[in-house]
């Protein structure tokens, strides 16, 4: 069962084979341990196609910060620098379960939801899905036409300095969290491989994050947690992002698409990407 104590020492790591910790020797870094937070990680220590890797204190997503603590959120506002949360959730999800104690805390909160057009609504098992009935890559593509806005409206967040750092997060921080952050890795040259083995990370977490969600009033009827169902896999991604690839030319002039800017790309790219020495 979750507890208001901070896990401490080096996290565990399911994905942590040799061959994977040597293309990813910053995976436990990224890691950031809370007692009531269960999937928060840095998006720093990426590796990018052409060298150079995205900064670290930047950019963070996780799953939902109701239940933070108040020791959580000294962390969020001390160690993180914690400037900005963008919630994806939608309204109603929002109306129910509240922000918790961050929103009395000395940050922005914008309300961006991702879902699957302006006016739809998103299912429980929408939310953390079972596999054996929605196709995840459709769903992604779904999220992503039906929230151009809002995944706008983020990245001019991240590139303003005076909102940094910027965290972002859903309900588990797995499905829309996961779009968002495969669109912001994108377009910046973050590798298709880095990116799902980013996505994939959240399998160490989902059981305990299923287990937050299912005291909550909004994630009632969600399937069971399985590796079979709902087991986070690198290759959803892979195919999203090469979906994306095929649809738009891919999540730089996706964005350019809907009303970014060449000079805010430019920005973007600045404020997350770190270049080789």
């Amino acid at each position: 069962m979750p507890t208001d104590t901070p896990v401490t020492g080096p996290a565990q790591h399911e994905n942590s084979a040799p061959g994977v910790s040597a293309r990813y020797p910053d995976t436990g870094r990224r890691w950031v341990e809370f007692a009531q937070i269960d999937n928060l990680r840095d998006l720093g220590g990426l590796p990018v196609t052409g060298g150079g890797t995205t900064r670290f204190g930047v950019l963070y997503r996780s799953s939902t910060l109701q239940q933070a603590t108040p020791a959580d959120i000294e962390l969020l506002l001390g160690e993180l620098g914690l400037r900005t949360v963008v919630d994806l959730r939608l309204p109603d999800e929002v109306e129910r379960e509240g922000y918790g104690p961050i929103a009395t805390a000395a940050v922005t909160i914008a309300n961006l939801p991702i879902r699957k057009s302006p006016r739809s609504s998103l299912a429980a098992r929408d939310l953390v899905p079972d596999k054996t009935r929605v196709d995840l890559v459709e769903l992604y593509g779904q999220l992503l036409r039906g929230s151009p806005e809002h995944i706008v409206e983020t990245v001019r967040l991240l590139i303003d300095a005076d909102r940094r750092s910027l965290l972002f997060h859903c309900a588990a921080g797995k499905d829309r969290t996961g779009v968002l952050a495969a669109v912001l890795l994108d377009a910046v040259g973050v590798t298709p491989e880095a990116i799902a083995h980013d996505y994939a990370l959240t399998n160490e977490r989902m059981a305990r994050v299923r287990e937050r969600l299912d005291a909550l009033p909004s994630y009632t009827g969600l399937p069971p947690v399985s590796t079979g169902i709902l087991a986070v896999e690198p290759e959803v991604m892979l195919r999203f992002l090469e979906r994306m690839r095929a649809d738009y030319g891919g999540a730089a002039k996706w964005l350019l698409a809907n009303g970014l800017s060449a000079a805010e790309l430019d920005i973007l790219r600045e404020t997350l990407v770190v270049s080789p020495m």
